[in-house]
């Protein structure tokens, strides 16, 4: 059995070993080209149109052999101080780094220059080297992957997590996106448009609320969405609205982490604005009738067969929250993901007791998961007593107010607050109660404003101003004996007329 070389003195213990050390314990050669490593220098040295195309497609660690690497670096250093590459300005320039005598002298930069490949190749031979690179890459990654997984004190989350990275940043390090023309750019853009003109409905997902998707067209793939309010002001039930709109209506998958309420309350808080019974009689303060049974089981065929995926796991870890993410992803096909709330997450163990640091980790990882899966995410987030304790404004949140992190307003793509200024004293008549404003602070796609809705708490359930007033019309008898029952396609079970919440126009 091959012996593996010692450690250094002066090295780490959990350093990886280098790819001949674990080539020895594997008993392979890590992949390598040494010829084509040569014929590419050789062709840099004496071939001045070579050099632009290997600089920018190869760095020193696509070569194998250190020598080459250190020669590799050198000619780096020439084309930044934008001297010519030769023989001897390649060896000067390893002088002056005390490395000439360890890559073999000017001799062995000559013997490079004998074995040079033909220029009409070099794009060819560069693919081999990068094909290598990545091979010796995912070897190194596997070898820690290995490594960690024997490490009972690493997490399980944390090392799945890290096992998906390495591969990830093993491939994606050494694939180059090329630069694109401006005239190709345009076709791809024209082909777009195109493609939306012919739609009827959003190019998001909807939030279910006509109003809000006339300004965002739904909620937009790799953004991350910032909801925030107050405490008690409706954040999950909100929330929850707009995960249950696009799911139900929509038939779109949705993820919903909830780190405050298990499964089962938010699942009440459901069939309470699904049902539209009272939510006492859901908690089960009142008892329900007969028929209210038979309603609720009629209410809650949709939601029932709806793609909805609920983690009440409390406090979750932000990269354990990544890796449900990206299974939820790949194995639902999620198009929404939810997370109630921002600041309950955990963020890097690192960072523990540095909490402004720790909630900007956590807000940057959001973003950084948002764009990796391409989704959108919708974090919701507590705002400080700023909030209520400023004068002026009529007592709006601003940007400023987000909580403990100025990085959340940073990171974000887009910033909504709930603000119902009966609920912060702002409004003593009785008839302001429900009156609530949804306020898009930032937008960084569109435009912002401010969205009038009612907030039917007995429903836990937010509606646009306009369904209210149509509810209300059908609810009210224009004859003396014309009872609501008349209206196209009365309920019996709810006792209300079908609004455009239950069937938005235009989708």
């Amino acid at each position: 059995m091959p012996q593996t070389k010692e450690r250094p003195a002066g090295r780490k213990k959990d350093q990886s070993p280098d790819l001949e050390t674990i080539g020895l314990e594997m008993g392979n050669k890590p992949p390598q080209a040494l010829d084509v490593e040569e014929a590419v220098l050789g062709a840099m040295l004496i071939e001045p149109a070579t050099i632009d195309e290997a600089m920018d497609s190869l760095t020193s660690a696509c070569f194998y052999d250190k020598r080459h690497q250190m020669i590799f670096s050198a000619m780096t250093a020439l084309v930044n101080e934008h001297a010519p590459i030769d023989i001897i300005t390649v060896s000067t320039k390893l002088r002056e780094s005390d490395s000439l005598e360890a890559v073999g002298g000017a001799a062995y930069l000559a013997g490079l220059s004998q074995k040079v490949g033909a220029a009409a190749h070099m794009e060819y031979y560069i693919r081999i080297l990068k094909q290598k690179t990545i091979q010796r890459d995912l070897i190194t990654a596997s070898h820690d992957i290995l490594k960690s997984s024997y490490d009972d004190s690493v997490q399980v989350d944390d090392l799945i997590d890290m096992a998906q990275t390495k591969v990830y940043a093993a491939i994606q390090n050494n694939v180059k996106k090329e630069v694109q023309d401006i005239g190709s750019i345009i076709n791809t853009a024209m082909d777009d448009i195109q493609e939306m003109q012919g739609r009827t409905g959003l190019n998001g997902v909807p939030s279910g609320f006509p109003s809000i998707d006339r300004i965002t067209q739904g909620w937009q793939k790799s953004d991350l969405i910032i909801l925030a309010a107050r405490p008690s002001v409706g954040k999950t039930a909100f929330s929850l609205n707009l995960a249950r709109n696009a799911a139900v209506d929509h038939h779109m998958p949705v993820a919903f982490f909830s780190l405050e309420m298990s499964a089962i309350q938010l699942a009440k808080r459901l069939m309470t604005s699904e049902s539209g019974l009272s939510a006492d009689k859901i908690k089960g303060g009142a008892k329900l009738e007969s028929y209210e049974w038979e309603q609720l089981e009629v209410k809650l065929k949709n939601l029932i067969k709806a793609p909805l995926y609920i983690d009440d796991t409390p406090g979750i870890p932000v990269m354990e929250f990544r890796t449900k993410a990206k299974t939820l992803v790949k194995n639902k096909g999620v198009r929404l993901i939810v997370v109630d709330y921002l600041q309950l997450m955990q963020g890097p163990s690192e960072l523990r007791g540095m909490r402004e640091q720790e909630v900007a980790a956590i807000s940057r990882t959001l973003k950084a998961t948002a764009k990796e899966l391409d989704v959108p995410i919708i974090a919701l987030s507590q705002l400080s007593r700023n909030a209520v304790q400023r004068s002026g404004g009529n007592g709006k949140p601003v940007l400023s107010d987000l909580r403990e992190s100025g990085s959340i307003e940073q990171d974000a793509d887009m910033v909504l607050f709930i603000h119902r200024p009966e609920h912060v004293g702002l409004s003593e008549n009785p008839e302001d109660k429900e009156v609530t404003q949804i306020i898009i602070a930032k937008h960084r796609n569109g435009e912002t404003g401010e969205i009038p809705m009612l907030f039917k708490s007995e429903q836990v359930k937010f509606v646009e101003l306009d369904e209210a007033l149509a509810a209300q019309a059908l609810r009210i008898p224009s004859g003396m004996n014309e009872a609501p029952q008349d209206a196209a396609g009365y309920d019996p079970f709810s006792g209300y007329a079908p609004s455009s919440y239950d069937n938005p126009p235009g989708y």
